[in-house]
């Protein structure tokens, strides 16, 4: 593949890591204010200085893509590491292109890149890389400047292109195990007290993000694994007890937000994890993600115990076809009893509703409605449902997929399923599930506040009606909007996971 000459000694740091998320950039962002620092990155430079590299980090969160470029013709840093989502993408391709101009070898990491290798090798990044970051960065820090880009075939877990174009795919990396014996984020390497003062002039209470274990064993059809992959390795529960320490000694947050897929899924380090923090005096209030299948009586104690004060469920549909054809492993009844168990317990629940699955029907729909009516979560949020590449659901509809703009103009959410409802259908559902849903706790609660209602009700009905109106459209009819929240029970959304 020959020599690079952007690989020559650098007077910096061995690294530049950096991440698309930016507030400046995105208005929707703005509004929620919901920021968390840049956990993949972090974990990923603490690694890299216990092993002696010269490591530094770029947070694009509260600048914008030009102080990155500004960052970039500074330094000129010989190789840069950036994280990318889905929602991210954008940005990303952008950030490439400034690396390229800089003279920068440009890394990939996260959960968007590796099913869209080619794609994001093709403009202008170098290396893919393909699950997690920490040990495959390490090793190609150390080729790189013996070897440049040849025998990059050495290093595991990265996708790159060859001489003659073509996309090359390393042997997979194992993972990281025990996960207790990596160091924590490098927190200090950013402006934390920024995100904690943007929480509580937004929110009224400050918020810090942690993960206790990496992966998840479940098999939703929709969900990527691109990370992580589908398994499930936790950390120690003193490791964990002592990172939350830190995090109340060093920066007293108001609230803890456990990034995991799922917080409970193992139930006897949750019982032992909370009998730690009571032997600690640690007591912070918390959110969390969990499946209802891994609740009990016992778990819901001890979270109440530690301090929850919000658990999110991934209820996504009221109706048991649906769910099966997901492969959620879960049943509408238990998301409904697990919901009035926490409850009970002082324990608000929110939970995640998709629409729009493959083969959903109006019967469905009308199930979900239900469905939400007797568990009575806290607040919900919706989502159309849309094909991840990567994914059980995209290869199941990858003959269906349509789009009609170029690969760097879109995200996986902008992508149509041919024979589906349009998104002006959905969009006339939501709003008639989100006030139905609405009204009827407003009725159970004896609210007397009828003007209030009775918006509620109209707007219900021009929800029905407009799914009347819309039911012959289809998205391959060219008549859908991307997909993406809306109209959701409250003004929030769910935490971000470390990005």
């Amino acid at each position: 593949m020959g020599s690079d000459s952007r690989l020559g000694a650098s007077a910096g740091s061995d690294l530049l890591l950096s991440h698309g998320y930016c507030l400046a950039e995105d208005e929707h962002e703005r509004e929620i204010m919901m920021p968390y620092p840049p956990l993949g990155i972090l974990y990923l430079s603490s690694h890299l200085k216990r092993r002696g590299f010269r490591v530094e980090v770029h947070d694009t969160t509260f600048g914008s893509l030009e102080t990155f470029r500004a960052r970039l013709e500074a330094g000129r840093p010989a190789v840069v590491g950036i994280s990318c989502n889905l929602m991210t993408k954008g940005n990303v391709l952008r950030m490439i292109a400034m690396c390229r101009d800089a003279g920068a070898y440009v890394v990939l990491g996260g959960p968007e890149p590796a099913p869209n290798a080619e794609e994001y090798l093709k403009r202008g990044a170098d290396v893919v890389v393909v699950g997690e970051g920490e040990a495959t960065v390490e090793e190609l820090l150390r080729h790189l400047p013996e070897h440049g880009v040849e025998d990059l075939e050495r290093v595991q877990g990265i996708c790159f292109l060859d001489r003659d174009g073509s996309l090359r795919t390393t042997p997979p990396r194992p993972q990281l195990r025990p996960l207790s014996d990596q160091p924590w984020p490098d927190r200090e390497a950013i402006d934390v007290d920024r995100y904690l003062r943007a929480w509580r002039e937004h929110h009224g209470y400050s918020s810090m993000s942690l993960i206790t274990a990496r992966g998840c064993p479940y098999t939703c059809t929709w969900c990527s694994h691109a990370v992580f992959g589908q398994t499930h390795r936790r950390r120690s529960v003193a490791d964990v007890a002592d990172e939350v320490g830190h995090l109340v000694a060093r920066y007293a947050p108001d609230r803890l937000w456990y990034a995991d897929d799922v917080f409970t899924l193992h139930r006897p380090w949750i019982l032992e994890y909370a009998r730690e923090l009571e032997r600690r005096g640690l007591r912070v209030p918390f959110e969390c993600i969990s499946r209802a299948d891994r609740l009990n009586e016992q778990v819901a104690d001890a979270l109440a115990a530690m301090g929850c004060v919000r658990l999110w469920i991934g209820s996504e549909s009221g109706s048991q076809r649906v769910l099966d054809a997901m492969k959620r492993l879960t049943s509408v009844g238990d998301v409904q009893a697990k919901t009035a168990m926490l409850q009970a317990r002082g324990i608000q629940v929110g939970m995640f509703i998709m629409l729009g699955y493959d083969g959903e029907d109006e019967t469905d729909l009308e199930a979900t409605v239900e469905h939400l009516k007797r568990a009575s979560p806290d607040t919900f949020l919706t989502t159309v449902a849309y094909p991840i590449k990567g994914t059980e659901f995209f290869e199941q509809v990858a003959d269906r997929v349509r789009s009609d703009r170029p690969w760097e103009a879109r995200t996986d959410r902008d992508l149509r399923l041919a024979g589906r409802h349009s998104r002006r259908y959905y969009d006339h559902a939501t709003r008639w599930l989100v006030n139905e849903v609405r009204l009827h706790e407003a009725r159970r609660q004896g609210s007397s506040d009828w003007r209030r209602m009775g918006r509620m009700y109209l707007a219900a009905r021009r929800g029905r009606f407009g799914m009347w109106w819309t039911r012959g459209e289809r998205e391959d009819d060219g008549l859908a909007a991307p997909a993406g929240r809306g109209w959701p029970a409250d003004e929030r959304r769910e935490p971000e996971a470390s990005r």
